[in-house]
């Protein structure tokens, strides 16, 4: 480390190199002087033998090792000097530095936080998925396919999981977790007050051992906590305890009532542990071992079936294994698992069983249902930011060349004098490092404020709802602000830097504004057309993504959500209702809500349109044979109370609606959509035909006595055709033979969803349902209320970010390609004052002065615009996926674009046209 003493003590070595050389100097004269000579003649003697002194000072220097670095902190020290002399240029350049930098760093923060990081937990490059999808919550059946074709298992029953966990070599450790999550109503014992609303999430006792984690406070679960019988236990995550109980250490050890249920609370999960599943819509507060499932569900629970698949698993490889070799045993074991259920199968999974597929995946992600939902837009957001950035560099390389042809005269004068060229060429270069280094350093503040706006933008932040992502600059990111910094200091120096070091000496001698025409700033022009070409392209996606959005949000869904509010309720079961007690449970609830004042309708559903639930079937018709194992047969179903189609605002299309007269003492009816009724029955009255979930013994469950219009009811598809929707009465239940049917026939009487039809938005009407239902049951949890336009609103909040994004980088970028327009313009107008001054002596007008300098401007622009057309079509195409009703050729979102670049051109040409055409031509010609 001798060379860092050299370099940050230069000046104490300097000093000790001087005084040494002029002790040996002195000595040299003393010993003449000695010897008779006298002493200025001695002096003179010994300069000569010395030589010069500052060559040896030099030659010491190189001795060193660090003159290449003292030489390189001149060249900063000089390039901050010529910075500070020009504090409008170095300001301008700094801030649409940091723009465009910053836009980069903030999409690239959420990059690495949503599609790159790994889980916080020991060693996670060892852990492997079983599956390679991302699926929510539960599959039914023998069978994962998609499409009618066989697919890959993703999801498992507790059975298979049980015997993967005890046969599967090449794992080290298996863990099995829920691949949804349970609502909790959560409470301690003891206490009078509301319960608190949380997330469970239902995990093998080995789960933490497998992720490698230890406890904050207390202990986490192990093995013995997962067995039939063991006393009820739970872990809390260290976000609740922090965020939900202040960090109250009495927290562990003390008992919950979680769902009517007393668990106790052992320990507290690290900081910065999150679970192996990160989503949008409900990370775990508490994490619940697999065999209390029964405590909580009863009858309903999903443990012991074995068409119910509902875990996702992941386990801790062994060292050395081979994942083909693992996956190979894996899905041998799945087929012999498989082939002991052959007795349970319907006629269509056991044609396709031998045909399943089963992968392993990479686990050091988890299973993250961000990076599924968000890879897409984050991808097209980067771009729009690199394309931005790109528009910020042409714009630095336009102010680089720009203050180097200005600066020309000088730097003819350094190379005359003797400079190298290559000094030049670094010196030029350290500056737009320097540049881009201080622009990089304030775009942390601006990523940091950009990511905080995408999260905003991008979720639905509610009461029970934090999203796993930090804003804060993380050591990745800081070292992309870092690189992406000398990166672009680099790139938007070479042309400038390249340029500024051919000066020629003679240029010395002339005058530094003779120039007649385009002359040199040719460079200045191409990155001019560069920049109207890329803001188009910028310009041209926000119109689409907007024109997108808006089409996906003003679409007609097949009801109407005006003036009415979506309310979310938990499961009455999980407040220690009983069955037999949940319909006059809702007519209660029903009655009383509809007696509030301005209240025209209310109806209950198990969930409700644009809810974020979906709950399917497969679907046979009574006369109808057997479907083929590729025939979709497939439909989804709710139930609802009295009332619905009118409080929500849909229209029947055939037959009636349910009403009161649908209970337990008559026949089993349901609603079917038009959906339905063309996929399922063709060209058949749907009206008295009868049907019910597979298998065909179940044909004749419900009569059809209704046929409603389609409602879009689940929050994705909005591009694919209506999806087949049946509707069934709260009031009866139908009997199955098949448990798992069974078991959602019974859980579908919890109704999590209330619609509420309330013109005029009467006052205080949130307050006052919360007060009703706290008067029906003070134990039901309401997790929120919502206007239903807001619900709608809240499904295209992706959307909705990346158009906004689209449309602030496609301002930015038109700004700064103003900017660079205004710029090349205003230094050719200064380049060719002479000329335009000898035009007006000889009788030029202003109009045709200011027509020669918007002539010019306009023609870079035309150049741009014929490039940008055709990039932004082909963008539109490569983005296509993210359009809804809007085409990539749209000629009305075009010419809007070209229209707004126009006339930023226009404002950006016409001051220096102006200030050209009030050139005096005597002062121009005298200048000269």
């Amino acid at each position: 480390m001798g060379w860092l003493r050299r370099l940050f003590f230069r000046e104490k070595l300097e000093a000790d190199l001087d005084k040494e050389l002029r002790f040996h100097f002195e000595y040299q004269v003393a010993d003449k002087v000695r010897s008779g000579i006298p002493e200025s003649e001695a002096r003179r003697l010994t300069r000569i033998e010395f030589g010069g002194i500052e060559q040896i000072k030099e030659d010491c220097r190189e001795r060193r090792g660090t003159m290449w670095l003292e030489s390189l902190l001149q060249d900063v020290r000089y390039a901050l000097r010529q910075l500070r002399k020009a504090p409008a240029f170095t300001l301008t350049a700094v801030l649409t530095l940091t723009l465009g930098i910053g836009a980069t760093t903030a999409i690239f923060t959420l990059v690495q936080q949503v599609m790159l990081q790994s889980l916080p937990v020991s060693k996670p490059d060892q852990l492997w998925r079983i599956g390679d999808q991302h699926r929510c919550c539960d599959w039914f059946g023998y069978s994962q396919d998609g499409d009618g074709e066989p697919s890959d298992w993703s999801l498992f029953p507790w059975e298979a999981y049980k015997l993967f966990h005890a046969n599967t070599a090449g794992f080290q450790d298996l863990a099995a977790l829920e691949a949804g999550n349970t609502a909790l109503a959560v409470r301690r014992t003891g206490s009078s007050g509301p319960p608190d609303t949380a997330n469970g999430q239902y995990v093998s006792g080995n789960f933490f051992q497998t992720l490698g984690v230890s406890a904050w406070r207390g202990r986490l679960l192990i093995d013995a906590d997962d067995q039939e019988g063991a006393p009820p236990v739970a872990v809390m995550s260290f976000h609740a305890w922090q965020e939900k109980y202040g960090s109250d250490p009495s927290v562990v050890g003390s008992t919950y009532q979680i769902n009517g249920r007393a668990f106790t609370i052992i320990g507290v999960a690290p900081a910065g542990f999150i679970g192996a599943k990160i989503v949008s819509w409900g990370m775990p507060d508490i994490w619940i071992p697999l065999t209390a499932e029964p405590l909580m569900f009863g009858t309903t629970a999903r443990i012991k079936n074995t068409r119910v698949d509902w875990l996702d698993l992941i386990g801790r490889a062994r060292p050395g294994t081979n994942p083909k070799i693992l996956q190979a045993e894996l899905q041998s074991e799945l087929h012999g698992w498989l082939a002991g259920h052959l007795a349970d199968m319907n006629p269509q999974e056991k044609a396709g069983w031998q045909k399943q597929t089963l992968r392993v995946s990479p686990g050091a992600g988890g299973f993250s249902g961000l990076r599924r939902d968000y890879s897409e837009g984050l991808r097209l957001l980067m771009i729009t930011a690199c394309c931005v950035l790109l528009v910020a560099c042409t714009n630095i390389a336009n102010l680089l060349l720009a203050r180097g042809l200005r600066n020309r005269h000088k730097t003819a004068v350094r190379v005359a004098l003797g400079a190298s060229r290559g000094r030049l060429v670094r010196n030029a270069l350290l500056e737009s490092v320097t540049l881009s280094l201080i622009g990089g350093a304030a775009s942390v503040a601006v990523a940091w404020a950009g990511a905080r706006l995408m999260l905003y933008l991008a979720f639905d932040m509610g009461k029970n709802t934090w999203i796993p992502v930090q804003t804060s600059p993380s050591t990745p990111v800081l070292l992309f602000a870092l690189g992406v910094s000398v990166l672009t200091g680099t790139i938007f120096g070479i042309a400038p830097a390249w340029m500024s070091s051919h000066a020629q000496p003679v240029e010395a001698l002339r005058g530094a504004h003779r120039e007649v025409g385009g002359g040199r700033h040719w460079a200045q022009k191409a990155l001019v057309i560069a920049q109207a070409a890329v803001s188009l392209v910028l310009l041209s996606a926000a119109a689409m993504l907007g024109g997108s959005l808006r089409n996906l949000e003003h679409q007609d869904f097949g009801f109407d959500p005006g003036g009415r509010y979506l309310v979310y309720i938990n499961s009455p079961l999980l407040s220690n209702h009983k069955q037999e007690q949940l319909v006059p449970l809702f007519r209660e609830i029903q009655d009383r809500l509809s007696v509030i004042p301005g209240v025209r309708g209310l109806s209950c559903a198990t969930y409700a349109p644009m809810s974020g639930d979906q709950w399917g079937h497969d679907i046979r018709i009574q006369g109808k044979p057997e479907p083929g194992p590729k025939d979709d047969v497939s439909a989804d179903w709710t139930r609802i109370t009295p009332g619905f189609f009118d409080t929500i605002g849909a229209r029947m299309l055939a037959g009636r609606a349910i009403n009161e007269d649908d209970n337990g003492n008559t026949r089993h009816v349901a609603v079917i959509n038009e959906a339905f009724a063309r996929k399922l029955l063709g060209n058949q009255n749907p009206i008295g035909q009868h049907f019910g979930p597979g298998p065909m013994k179940n044909a004749g469950s419900y009569e059809i006595i209704g046929v409603v219009q389609n409602i879009h009811y689940v929050s994705w598809g909005f591009r694919d055709p209506a999806r087949a929707m049946y509707y069934i009465p709260e009031a009866q239940t139908v009997h199955f033979d098949q448990p798992d049917i069974q078991s959602y026939e019974l859980w579908s009487q919890n109704l999590y969803n209330i619609v509420i039809w309330a013109p005029g938005h009467p006052a205080n009407l949130l307050m006052q349902v919360k007060k009703t239902l706290a008067g029906v049951d003070p134990n039901l949890v309401i997790y929120d209320v919502q206007p239903y336009s807001r619900v709608i609103q809240g499904k295209f909040d992706q959307q909705n970010m990346i158009a906004s994004l689209t449309w602030l980088f496609g301002a930015v970028g038109l700004v700064l390609a103003a900017v660079g327009l205004y710029g090349v313009t205003a230094y050719g107008v200064e380049l060719r004052t002479s000329e335009i001054g000898v035009r007006m002596a000889l009788g030029a007008d202003r109009g045709s002065v200011t027509a020669l300098v918007l002539r010019g401007a306009f023609w870079q622009v035309g150049i741009g615009l014929a490039i940008g057309i055709p990039a932004a079509i082909g963008a539109g195409y490569l983005m296509s996926s993210q359009l809804f009703g809007v085409t990539p050729w749209n000629p009305l979102l075009l010419a809007g674009a070209t229209l707004l670049l126009g006339l930023a051109a226009l404002v950006a040409a016409v001051i220096p046209a102006q200030r050209a055409a009030s050139t005096n031509p005597m002062q121009a010609l005298r200048s000269e």
